[in-house]
């Protein structure tokens, strides 16, 4: 999202993503059913989606779905750069939502403004990046893969098939859920080399990661930390005569065929569908009862490793646009 869509007025915030996406979904919408019979609230959420990455659509599916099923209003915006997100928070907070859905790629930039919607009474939950922060936060409830553990999987995985010295690469420097998963990855594998690349150019990623895998003569392996990537990955693989083997996190339709194809060795999926879906029923749920989902803990929704022997089980849902 440019800097200028912040000066967008709040009522035009309402009603479109700050990507310039879909319109808010209203209650009813969507999700082919009943919704539920209490009074409508509004629920944001607010992500560091960078403009153009499909992940994100998994995640306001299911939060879609569940609003349509709650009666819920929902709003939605995103930007990768941590001040900025913290500013769509902020506007959301003066617009006097019911309840607030947030990542925390960036936590620090979001610590301020938190405590201004936990002064202003509104609930808190967070999603896919946060796990080791949202309590101190003010969230009552966190949704996401232990990043770390993740990371950690990935790499006795690609033990076990005899790799030793994988590239990790990495598409936005300091976000902590993605250093988290090359640090897990090297915690199992010591020999592991990050490479950063600028997630939001796709033919920069494509030429440092092919210069990367010609001039490295022990690397056998390199792991995308998100499907575009790691389909890019694939490219710069051929591009460079490399032999190396490709792993991933996260899914998409292409990446699943891919696994299927024998083309990526596995990914590591934090299935992101139940994450959004979680974080508004939950919100929900607080409003309806005071219910808080999780003790206090982290919602884990993976990691779940999709490899050779189970990838056609979800090809059809990783399609579908659901895993």
């Amino acid at each position: 999202m440019a800097a200028a869509a912040l000066l967008v007025p709040a009522m035009a915030l309402a009603g479109c993503s700050s990507e310039g996406g879909r319109e808010t979904t209203a209650a009813g919408e969507g999700g082919g059913g009943q919704a539920a019979q209490t009074e409508q609230i509004k629920i944001a959420m607010i992500t560091h989606a960078a403009p153009g990455d499909t992940f994100w659509d998994r995640i306001r599916a299911g939060a879609e779905e569940a609003s349509a099923k709650d009666n819920v209003e929902f709003l939605y915006a995103s930007d990768p750069e941590g001040g900025r997100q913290a500013q769509l928070v902020q506007q959301y907070i003066d617009q006097g939502v019911d309840g607030i859905a947030v990542t925390l790629a960036k936590p620090d930039a979001l610590r301020d403004v938190l405590a201004q919607a936990e002064e202003a009474g509104i609930p808190v939950v967070t999603l896919n990046a946060g796990e080791n922060e949202f309590q101190d936060l003010g969230a009552f409830a966190h949704f996401g893969s232990d990043e770390q553990l993740a990371g950690q999987t990935a790499g006795e995985r690609l033990k076990e098939e005899g790799l030793q010295h994988p590239i990790c690469v990495i598409q936005e420097q300091g976000h902590v859920g993605l250093e988290a998963r090359c640090a897990g990855v090297k915690e199992a594998l010591p020999e592991t080399e990050i490479l950063y690349v600028q997630g939001t150019d796709m033919t920069q990623v494509s030429s440092t990661a092919t210069a990367k895998l010609q001039a490295s003569t022990e690397a056998d392996s390199i792991i995308g930390l998100g499907a575009p990537y790691t389909m890019t990955l694939l490219e710069a693989k051929e591009s460079a005569g490399s032999d190396a083997t490709v792993a991933s996190f996260d899914m998409n339709g292409d990446l699943a065929q891919a696994v299927v194809d024998g083309d990526v060795l596995f990914t590591i999926d934090q299935q992101p569908w139940l994450q959004g879906y979680l974080s508004v029923d939950s919100l929900w749920q607080n409003h309806r009862g005071a219910f808080k989902i999780g003790g206090g803990q982290a919602t884990l929704t993976g990691p779940a490793v999709v490899d050779s022997s189970n990838a056609e089980d979800v090809l059809e849902y990783a399609n579908e646009g659901i895993r």
